[in-house]
């Protein structure tokens, strides 16, 4: 299919606001960029209930944004199922307060409690941080199931563009834990692969809202030294093998630069029998999904990724 004409306005109007020069971006610029963006993001698949708290990650307090359904959980009377998000901005940009309405929206489709994660970013902190943020989260999680009105035993684990990466790998880290026990992962427009040419990151890597200055900048914002890109925590396609890992929903977009790595993901899963369930979004671009006032179809995508969760997920145990 062609460029959505909505899609191609909004990439007129971005390209409009962006100097000609393709120079690096430096991160603040990078943040004040996508916060703008951002302000396009809508929640329209339900009402929410939100508290802020904080628990203890690797090097101090991180914050984190709890969404509740006001719809409230199945009448089953089981706690809600658990939803950890981590929020895209290629590690370097990006936080609870930017992506707010998409972790609502997504609370609100898949009747998940959610806690959205303020995890660190680069050039601040480098790799590994924002990884052992993100398992630390997912410990909190699991450990506060109880005291956090979630059911253990139902939790997904998810983000969107680079916070894919990060939920991607430590889904990962998971398998053969005892400790780890995630129900489910979902992708949306995932970053997975910087070690491999991907067709889709040269058809798509300039006008095409992320540009390919942009996440080189990201990735050398993050690494330090000679860090092999191929590091499944960076690069997760990159992991000899797939088998063990917990099902799937991932959501792609036609005209995304990324878009090749995230549907070889979602084949090398299925490949490796675990049950996945992949939808590529006709004429749609990177992170469309966040940009509900101008794009329609974000709605549509949300409530989507909602039903496949919801269909997806252990059946509840009775209280």
């Amino acid at each position: 299919m062609p460029l959505d004409p909505r899609a191609q306005r909004l990439l007129s109007m971005v390209a409009a606001a962006v100097p000609e020069s393709q120079e690096r971006p430096g991160p603040a610029q990078r943040r004040q960029s996508l916060a703008k963006l951002m302000q396009f993001a809508r929640n329209d698949c339900g009402a929410v209930i939100t508290r802020d708290g904080n628990f203890s990650g690797p090097s101090g307090l991180l914050r984190y944004r709890l969404y509740t359904p006001a719809a409230g959980p199945d009448d089953t009377g089981a706690p809600f199922p658990g939803f950890v998000y981590f929020h895209g901005g290629g590690l370097v940009a990006g936080s609870i307060d930017t992506h707010d309405k998409v972790a609502a929206a997504l609370a609100a489709a898949s009747g998940c409690r959610l806690l959205s994660i303020d995890y660190r970013l680069a050039p601040e902190h480098k790799f590994p941080a924002a990884i052992e943020d993100a398992i630390a989260a997912v410990h909190f999680v699991i450990d506060r199931a109880v005291a956090l009105g979630i059911d253990g035993g139902r939790i997904v684990i998810g983000g969107d563009s680079a916070g894919a990466t990060l939920a991607a790998a430590v889904c990962q880290q998971a398998v053969g834990s005892t400790d780890l026990r995630i129900a489910l992962q979902c992708l949306i427009c995932p970053v997975l692969d910087f070690s491999n040419f991907w067709p889709s990151r040269e058809l798509f890597g300039t006008g095409h809202l992320i540009d390919r200055v942009t996440w080189q900048a990201d990735l050398a914002d993050y690494l330090v030294g000679e860090v092999d890109v191929a590091n499944p925590l960076i690069s997760p396609l990159c992991r000899e093998t797939l088998a063990g890992l917990p099902p799937a929903v991932i959501h792609t977009a036609e005209f995304d630069p990324m878009r090749d790595e995230g549907s070889a993901y979602a084949a090398r899963l299925a490949e490796a029998g675990v049950t996945v369930a992949h939808v590529c979004h006709n004429g749609m671009v990177h992170n469309f999904h966040a940009l509900g006032a101008i794009l329609p179809q974000a709605k549509a995508a949300l409530d989507l990724v909602g039903q496949q969760i919801r269909s997806l997920l252990p059946v509840p145990t009775a209280r």
